[in-house]
């Protein structure tokens, strides 16, 4: 086989759960969460989409997890690469950097991302940088792809919209799951009310 990011599946829930469990994996204890700042390293494209979708897995393991920060970096195509993105997370002061390839399988690119890795932690001793372990054949990533196929199968592709935290379990809001939705405004009464707030003055 050979390497690829995940770009069809990326928001898929199964596979941030499996990316949670490589990043705890990597995450001991002797050093807190909040001390410690996540990298998650996609492959990068020429599609804006597909590249957002990489920030959007790094906030949800950031907050979900509990981390410092997070910061993203693409192997390639996409900026920030990897070392631009190591060195300048290296100047934030967190005792510890993990990086996370968002990867399938391994190959050259993720070889090189760890190897840029070592790189930045041979400059700056005093941060521990831990190389996480890709997503690789993780049970939740061979349930992601058995669902896929049985999607085509039966001709019913589930819509974009999987990842809500009303609708599935989401890391670090697994209580929210089948609640009413709630809007994040304080006022705001239910769905699409109060459009005269200024929010919803577009016309």
């Amino acid at each position: 086989m050979t390497e690829t990011g995940v770009r069809d599946l990326s928001i898929d829930p199964k596979l941030l759960r499996a990316a949670a469990d490589r990043i705890a994996a990597a995450a001991d204890r002797k050093i807190s969460r909040a001390e410690t700042l996540l990298v998650v390293v996609g492959r990068g494209t020429n599609d804006p989409d597909a590249n957002s979708n990489i920030s959007k897995l790094a906030r949800m393991l950031w907050e979900g997890m509990g981390f410092g920060w997070a910061e993203v970096a693409f192997s390639g195509v996409a900026h920030p690469r990897v070392d631009m993105a190591l060195t300048s997370a290296a100047r934030l002061g967190f005792r510890r950097i993990i990086v996370f390839p968002y990867f399938l399988f391994t190959g050259i690119l993720v070889k090189r991302i760890y190897e840029q890795t070592e790189i930045v932690a041979r400059l700056c001793p005093e941060i521990e940088f831990v190389k996480a372990l890709y997503l690789r054949d993780h049970p939740e990533v061979l349930d992601a792809f058995s669902d896929r196929v049985g999607e085509v199968r039966d001709g019913q592709p589930a819509m974009n919209c999987q990842l809500c935290k009303y609708r599935t379990q989401i890391i670090g809001y697994e209580s929210d799951t089948g609640a009413p939705q709630a809007a994040h405004h304080h006022h705001v009464r239910g769905i699409g009310a109060d459009l005269d707030h200024p929010h919803h003055r577009y016309r």
